[in-house]
């Protein structure tokens, strides 16, 4: 079985994008009387299903995957956006609509939710969002943004027990999550371009040299887009891991940190496949996502992920494995359970 583990809804219906637009003016506006109500916000099955069938369904059976682990657009979470109350209000609409999705292509999709976080507000408030989501709706993890304020980090890091009451909520739930910032809105940084892999690479140094996994030995963490600068730069970071006295990449990262395969050209599979090691590789393409169309060197989608693994050199059966469903099933452990067995059939 191939399991992406991470897939964004990128072509939702129209009338999202409208409600989004009137909340997010008037959030700038401080006019509370003036947010859309949510009972304006309408989408049809017959909406999603267009919008999923001729995009991420068709793309699913054209390169040979199975099941997507899905969740609502990065770029547009807007933590940064309003208060504590807008921020909620958005993710339980962006999660719902991730449900009904999955409920309508159960063995196609299964859900992961983003967070209802914002600047200055405790991550621990965003637990109940998750527990509704992992209990109530079917669930198997999250999305967490280590930076709300969209690209000026001014949070604590990720390794400070300001997050300790989330990552106790994650233990106690048995779900991993994806380290994954949302909109950038500092001009200095393009969101998919720099500031993505800004944030992978900052979340990576700041676990290395922690005792956060001594304190949450349970706790699972996937770092996207192929770990940022980590592989080309595994020399700098062991070399600062143990100067540090830290112990060796590979054992910390063992049990805890893990990295995707959204890297869109056949060298940066091979080093990342040569450099990581495979039982901390999981395979994910962010179709539709942060580069779309076809590279003339190839003739294929940039993101078509499944032919870099298919033929990464270094790369056994057994490996290919791994990568394509057998880490996946270790790390979101409610595969295994639930409503999620039903899809992973």
């Amino acid at each position: 079985m191939i399991i992406d583990c991470h897939g964004h809804y990128t072509t939702e219906p129209k009338d999202l994008h409208r409600f989004r637009k009137e909340q997010t003016a008037a959030a700038n506006a401080k006019d509370k009387a003036a947010l859309p109500s949510r009972a304006s916000l309408k989408i049809s099955d017959d909406e999603i299903r267009e919008s999923i069938e001729q995009n991420q369904l068709k793309l699913q059976r054209e390169r040979g995957t199975d099941l997507t682990i899905f969740s609502p657009r990065a770029s547009g979470m807007g933590h940064h956006v309003g208060d504590e109350s807008v921020s909620l209000e958005w993710s339980q609409i962006c999660n719902d609509l991730i449900h009904r999705v999955c409920t309508l292509y159960p063995r196609n999709f299964i859900g992961v939710c983003q967070l209802p976080q914002s600047p200055g507000v405790p991550p621990q408030h965003s637990a109940a969002e998750l527990e509704r989501c992992i209990n109530d709706l079917g669930f198997i993890g999250c999305n967490l943004n280590p930076d709300p304020s969209g690209g000026y980090f001014n949070s604590p890091p990720l390794t400070d027990k300001w997050w300790y009451p989330f990552f106790e909520k994650m233990v106690e739930l048995d779900v991993p999550a994806m380290i994954h910032v949302s909109g950038c809105c500092n001009p200095a940084m393009h969101t998919t371009g720099s500031y993505y892999l800004n944030a992978d690479t900052m979340a990576f140094m700041q676990l290395i040299l922690s005792d956060v996994f001594k304190d949450f030995p349970t706790l699972k963490l996937i770092i996207p887009h192929g770990g940022g600068a980590v592989p080309f730069h595994w020399g700098r970071f062991r070399g600062l891991a143990l100067n540090n006295g830290r112990p060796e990449l590979d054992e910390i990262i063992k049990n805890n940190i893990f990295f995707d395969t959204c890297v869109y050209h056949q060298p940066g599979i091979n080093l990342l496949t040569e450099v990581v090691p495979v039982d901390n590789i999981l395979f994910a393409s962010e179709m539709v996502g942060a580069v779309k169309g076809i590279d003339p060197k190839t003739g294929f989608n940039f993101d078509d992920t499944k032919r870099y693994i298919d033929k990464a050199p270094l790369l056994s059966d057994a490996d290919r494995r791994k990568i394509f469903e057998g880490n996946a099933r270790r790390v979101f452990g409610r595969l295994k359970t639930g409503a999620a067995a039903k899809a992973a059939v």
